[in-house]
């Protein structure tokens, strides 16, 4: 046994010095800036990899976790490991975790992360989470852009975003952090991850108060000790929605009070009737004075109107005036995603995105999007805790011009399978027997007539071609009538 144990320590340690070399450390002050870094502590490699994982590299560091980028030892597919930096004492706490049981009630779902695999290591105490990985996030992919995303683009994932927070809601969770850094893309599919800040929707408030990244934040998670609801994520969505189209941040407030001051510069104050209704729950006393907003179609002048009308229900101020994510399904802007969705295929290629590349110009293809040659953006606003389940391994090259979306219909009729009658000897009318019918009252006389065909000739022919006659054959008599 300890001859055993000993050679498996080698087979560690030497996989180890063997394994590729990370670079320069994470740096959480700039944003989104996915270097790769050194993993603090190896001996969470050994325990993953005394699993079926070999690591590959550091992927993201935040406050309370990193993510590493594993291979399966068994079938070579490649996942995220996102290790708890909190300590747990067995495995029962680790599946009661909020995140591992939020993430085990919303499996499984189409644009949710996936739970894989937990792996709990006694010794330590350290949880690791194995998820599916995927390509970047949604700042990451419009981070360093010149020009805008086709509105198919946009249209898409947002209508992604607005299916994974409607079945979160609807299972009775609500997500409170959702910022581009937690939503992930992989080609033309959305996911939304990083639930450890979700709650409960029967949960009571107050609740936490500094929830969710300033520049989210809805103004009831600001204005109240915590007396906010599910309507918040849909402010955060609204966020989110106008950073794809205008490739900036809509509220980057530098603190708390400019967080509020950059809201009411762009929808103006609220009255005070909904500012009262603000104030029973804050032992802060405020008074803004009145405001009148820019408004967010100055920000976003060729914003179609479609998209716009549902900006401005996500972003209401008064959370019961704003829309739900069941209702932003069924919204105007979002009815060719809804046929195609009914039909059977991907909107992307019903847009006119066909074989991994858009009509608009620019490429499905994570290989063909836009980077910056220097990350420099300071966190400004931002948790510190950025945790995506993602790859960076994606070069960058400049997009082309943005083409107009033109919808393609069907060139030709499907063709119909029908048999043309074959060509009949002409018989004279006189040949016909007397047919006479008993019945009640009168009807008009039978005469014989030419019968045309109304099949036309095929494509190449002319349409005013001459019809094909034809003349009735006479019926033959058998033993029990015509």
């Amino acid at each position: 046994m300890r001859y055993s144990s000993w050679l498996i320590g080698v087979k560690h340690r030497a996989s180890l010095r063997n394994g590729p070399k990370p670079a320069a450390h994470w740096d959480c002050g700039q944003r989104g800036h996915r270097a790769e870094a050194k993993i603090n502590n190896p001996e969470h490699i050994i325990h993953i990899w005394k699993r079926g994982y070999k690591t590959i590299k550091k992927i993201g560091e935040g406050t309370f976790s990193e993510v590493l980028k594993t291979q399966s030892l068994k079938d070579g597919k490649f996942y995220a490991c996102k290790t708890m930096k909190q300590t747990i004492n067995s495995l029962e706490q680790a599946n009661n975790l909020r995140e591992v049981q939020a993430m085990k009630r919303l499996s499984p779902h189409a644009n949710i992360i996936q739970l894989h695999e937990l792996i709990f290591d006694k010794e330590s105490g350290t949880v690791h989470l194995i998820c599916e990985l995927m390509e970047m996030n949604i700042y990451e992919f419009i981070l360093g852009r010149h020009t805008p995303l086709p509105d198919h683009t946009v249209k898409n994932y947002m209508y992604q975003l607005c299916k994974s927070l409607e079945h979160m809601h609807s299972c009775g969770i609500f997500h409170r952090d959702v910022k581009p850094e937690n939503i992930l893309i992989k080609q033309n599919v959305l996911k939304l991850g990083d639930f450890g800040s979700c709650r409960s929707v029967y949960s009571k408030p107050p609740h936490t108060e500094y929830i969710s990244t300033r520049w989210y934040r809805a103004p009831e998670c600001l204005l109240t000790d915590g007396y906010y609801s599910l309507k918040m994520d849909i402010w955060s969505v609204g966020c989110v929605f106008f950073e794809i189209m205008n490739l900036n941040p809509l509220f980057p407030g530098a603190n708390e009070l400019d967080q509020v001051t950059k809201i009411h510069d762009v929808l103006g104050t609220p009255d005070q009737s909904l500012l009262q209704k603000f104030k029973k729950s804050k032992a802060m006393h405020f008074n803004f004075p009145p405001k009148k907003g820019t408004g967010i179609s100055r920000l976003i002048p060729n914003c179609p109107a479609p998209a716009l009308s549902l900006l401005y229900q996500m972003l209401a101020y008064d959370p019961n005036e704003r829309i739900s994510a069941e209702t932003a399904l069924r919204h105007t802007y979002f009815r060719e995603a809804r046929l195609a969705e009914k039909n059977g295929e991907p909107f992307l290629r019903a847009s006119g995105a066909i074989d991994g590349e858009e009509s608009g110009g620019t490429h499905s293809s994570m290989d063909h999007i836009c980077r910056p040659s220097k990350l420099g953006k300071q966190l400004r606003g931002r948790h510190a805790r950025q945790t995506p389940l993602t790859s960076h391994n994606m070069k960058h090259v400049a997009e082309p011009v943005i083409k107009r979306n033109i919808t393609h219909y069907c060139t030709a009729l499907p063709k119909i399978n029908m048999v043309a009658p074959r060509p009949q000897i002409p018989y004279h009318s006189s040949t016909l027997p007397a047919f006479t019918v008993t019945h009640r009252g009168t009807l008009p006389a039978l005469t014989s007539k030419k019968c045309q065909s109304l099949l036309t000739k095929p494509r190449d022919e002319s349409p005013h071609a001459a019809l094909k006659t034809y003349c009735v054959p006479p019926l033959d008599r058998k033993h029990r009538g015509y």
